[in-house]
């Protein structure tokens, strides 16, 4: 009977080992591009060396597939960040600067991070990053190590976390220590 019990067991969560054990970066990837807009609240901290203490700005994210992305702060001062395609417009104190991507790689190679984890692009964040997938769909972390040198003197790791088909938090350690840390909250469901 005591056979018979565990027999039972092992295979009622047979189907939950084979699923964990099959979950792959390829599965994420494509769970993360079955969404296609969301718009979320953002709280980011940065702790820079140079002060005495951590910088808080908080606001919401906006994101298109595929190359759509916002950041709007709100606090501690209004600005945003608007990435479309190759286009990156800053906002910031009533002027407006506009930057092509190509010509400035470390900062493309940083809103590819993002926006290749958003829209599910596989190609797009190994071809500035190793990466590596831990934990189950329910938890997740995704780890991008920069594989071109120049990026390697600006960034020493990105670590992405999420549940599902969304990501909770991005942190950023830069290569000179200092480091930011921006906790991510839905705020519409796909």
């Amino acid at each position: 009977m005591m056979k018979t019990s565990f027999l039972l067991i092992v295979l009622a969560l047979a189907p939950a080992f084979t699923f964990a054990s099959e979950w792959n970066l390829d599965l994420l990837m494509h769970d993360l591009a079955a969404v296609r807009s969301d718009h979320a609240s953002f709280v980011e901290i940065k702790s820079i060396a140079m002060l005495d203490k951590p910088v808080k700005s908080s606001g919401e994210l906006y994101y298109a597939a595929p190359s759509h992305l916002e950041k709007r702060t709100l606090k501690p001062r209004p600005e945003s960040l608007t990435v479309d395609g190759d286009n990156l417009i800053i906002a910031r104190n009533g002027q407006i600067h506009r930057l092509q991507l190509q010509k400035y790689p470390e900062i493309a190679a940083f809103i590819d991070s993002i926006r290749g984890t958003l829209s599910g692009d596989r190609t797009a964040l190994e071809k500035n990053y190793k990466t590596s997938l831990e934990g189950t769909p329910e938890r997740w972390t995704l780890l991008l190590l920069p594989t071109d040198p120049r990026m390697q003197k600006v960034a020493k790791e990105i670590r992405i976390k999420g549940e599902r088909n969304a990501l909770n938090s991005i942190e950023i350690i830069q290569a000179d220590g200092d480091s930011s840390v921006m906790t991510i909250e839905r705020l519409t469901r796909p």
